[in-house]
């Protein structure tokens, strides 16, 4: 491979086994990782339980951002715990306040060139200043904290080639729109999506950050734009000018899959509901009403984006059929906007400033009014995710949706007149008191609560492997569905029992209480199950509830990998129409389970009440079948050692 994409050549320089041939298992090294609170809890217990000492990693950081309302005590102690065992681990401690772990992350730590794997869907956010950047379960990314390789299946990378500049009003959200698009909630799977073309000289590393950001909502492994003078700027206004690297494909190098998109061509846009493939123009939406406003998340919370919002903001009056929220990204957003007088004009215009934290993207809060109409600057707008399931969420970009909190309806912000020009600033103040460093060593105490309860860890695969099927499934399952998460569920993130009652019941409130009393069994579903966040208790869960295997059409890549580390057997038909031979309550069973997945390629499955057989492949890695076998990656691992 003489000439190499970007991808290809971080890949490569970080490879420790395998071919760089798509489809084929590889690992790599990891240099950086982080975590946050709604999964790091679990990540910290799993890598408790590896009895490793200190990291070894060249840097790894625990952030607080997503569960931040200490209503009990559950919060304020799983926010003591991590912080506990983060310092006698040698991992950094991000305090709650500082800021939404992908904005400090990009700003503070990422460098070009490096991988960082992060317990977070979004952590590919780093892409936007050329690092190779994924997002895994919390078990896969303690295992790295320890030293252990990061394995995964080597991505396709497809070239999207960016051209013309955006006209005003039109952002880099628009551009990540029309990515999802054209390409579906689905079509990055198995692909890394590398951004090239001549229009990136005119896209600043936050927009890049947008872009890379919501690049998880197509499916991919991850997104990565070139390290060049853009990246040179921020990183030098950053005070980090010696983490800068120059980053660029090689001329001439080859993709599995190129598309061109003129920037220049696009128009404002909005995700409707349900799903952020779902992409329209805003003039083909409409002027429909609007109930809330919510600017912020880790897609949409920079200073660029922030001052953007003030500019249109500034000297007029929120709708008053509008409550408009805004959450700034990062504790160094907050001060500057402080400093300059920007959150003032928010703040008269009748914005209510929530904390610099995930808040009401991941359910944390501002749930809307029964019915109600929000638009979101988020990267997700999945049935039920804002908390209140009769709302309906759009997703656009802080220029339309600051446009819209002044009118009252969905507005296209191009009828405002002049756009705001907003530069990027030469300096950022510096300010990382936020961040605390571990301890020197490994002896100081870990601080647990009441509400930290074990994790549940499966046994060695048996002979006969099946079950009830307890819930028949469509596509488009999210982690949301699997395991809600949402202001009332977060505080238990440590407390699998507790969760149980509630695993799938956005599907169907009675399967919690019919998978106890059945003693487990399994699911069936369809198109990319598991898309969404990287959360782990949607495989924990299910594994706490008796859940033996799972037969879908597809899979979504972070969840796939959450059940094998949990040992749950992922099946994907192999004719996908057997899907509809199957009901809700027929006996599905794999007979001799250890020699077929001992085997792999083809798994057959008995529906013992049809009496019928069903072809099923498995997925994964000869690696993969022995963690399987083993009941899980921890048993794996430990009887690695």
């Amino acid at each position: 491979m003489s000439k190499m994409n970007l991808a290809q050549k971080i890949i490569s320089s970080h490879l420790l086994s395998g071919e760089m041939t798509p489809g084929s298992e590889i690992s790599i090294r990891i240099d950086q990782t982080l975590t946050q609170d709604s999964t790091g809890t679990m990540a910290y217990l799993q890598f408790e339980a590896m009895g490793v000492p200190r990291v070894k990693t060249q840097k790894s950081l625990a952030y607080i951002d997503h569960n931040m309302l200490q209503e009990g005590f559950e919060n304020a102690d799983d926010h003591r715990y991590i912080q506990s065992v983060a310092s006698k681990h040698g991992v950094y401690f991000s305090r709650p306040g500082n800021g939404i772990c992908h904005q400090v992350n990009l700003e503070r730590f990422g460098k070009p060139g490096t991988t960082l794997l992060g317990s977070d869907s979004h952590t590919p956010t780093g892409g936007g200043i050329g690092q190779l950047a994924i997002g895994a379960g919390g078990l896969d990314v303690a295992v790295a904290m320890g030293g252990g390789p990061y394995y995964l299946n080597m991505p396709k990378v497809m070239n999207v080639v960016l051209t013309g500049a955006l006209k005003p009003f039109v952002s880099a959200k628009d551009i990540i729109l029309e990515v999802l698009r054209r390409l579906s909630v689905k079509g990055g799977v198995g692909k890394i999506i590398e951004y090239t073309g001549p229009a990136l000289a005119t896209l600043t590393v936050p927009e890049r950050a947008t872009i890379t950001n919501m690049g998880a909502e197509l499916g991919a492994t991850t997104s990565i734009f070139p390290s060049d003078e853009m990246t040179h700027a921020f990183l030098k206004a950053q005070g980090r000018e010696g983490d800068f690297v120059a980053l660029a494909p090689d001329e001439g190098c080859e993709y599995d899959e190129t598309i061109t998109i003129d920037i220049g061509q696009l128009e404002p846009m909005a995700a409707c509901p349900h799903m952020p493939d779902n992409v329209k123009t805003i003039q083909e939406i409409g002027p429909i009403k609007v109930d809330q406003v919510a600017i912020g998340s880790c897609t949409n919370s920079s200073y660029l984006d922030m001052m953007k919002v003030a500019a249109i903001l500034k000297g007029k009056t929120v709708h008053p059929s509008v409550s408009l929220v805004i959450a700034p990204g990062s504790k160094q957003v907050l001060t500057m906007l402080a400093q300059n007088g920007a959150l003032a004009d928010m703040i008269a215009a009748g914005a209510r400033i929530l904390e610099s934290a995930c808040g009401p993207c991941i359910g944390m809060g501002q749930a809307p009014c029964t019915d109600a109409v929000s638009v979101r600057t988020f990267n997700r707008n999945f049935f039920g995710r804002s908390g209140t399931s009769s709302a309906k969420v759009y997703l656009a970009s802080p220029e339309v949706a600051a446009a819209t909190a002044l009118t009252g309806v969905l507005t296209d912000p191009r009828t405002l007149g002049n756009a705001p020009q907003i530069e990027m600033p030469k300096a950022f103040p510096i300010n990382d008191t936020g961040v605390l460093a571990p301890a020197a060593t490994d002896e100081g105490e870990v601080l647990r609560g009441p509400n930290i309860q074990p994790f549940p860890v499966n046994h060695a695969m048996e002979d006969t492997v099946g079950g009830e099927v307890l819930l028949k499934m469509e596509d488009n399952i999210t982690t949301d569905h699997i395991m809600p998460s949402n202001a009332k569920l977060l505080p238990f993130r440590s407390n699998i029992p507790y969760l149980s009652d509630y695993c799938l019941s956005p599907v169907d409130a009675t399967f919690p209480s019919r998978a106890k009393a059945a003693g487990g069994g399994v699911l069936v579903a369809g198109q990319n199950y598991g898309q969404g966040s990287s959360r782990e208790h949607a495989a924990l869960v299910p594994l706490y509830l008796g859940i033996r295997f799972v037969l879908v059409k597809s899979f979504a890549r972070i969840h796939m990998a959450n059940l094998i580390n949990s040992g749950i057997i992922p099946l994907v038909f192999e004719n996908p129409a057997d899907y509809d031979a199957i009901d809700q309550g027929d006996s599905l069973y794999i007979e001799d389970a250890r020699g077929q997945v001992e085997k792999g390629g083809t798994i057959l499955v008995q529906n013992r009440t049809k009496g019928t057989t069903i072809a099923a492949t498995l997925p994964v890695s000869g690696r993969l079948q022995q963690v399987l076998l083993a009941g899980g990656m921890l048993a794996y691992t430990k009887a690695e050692k």
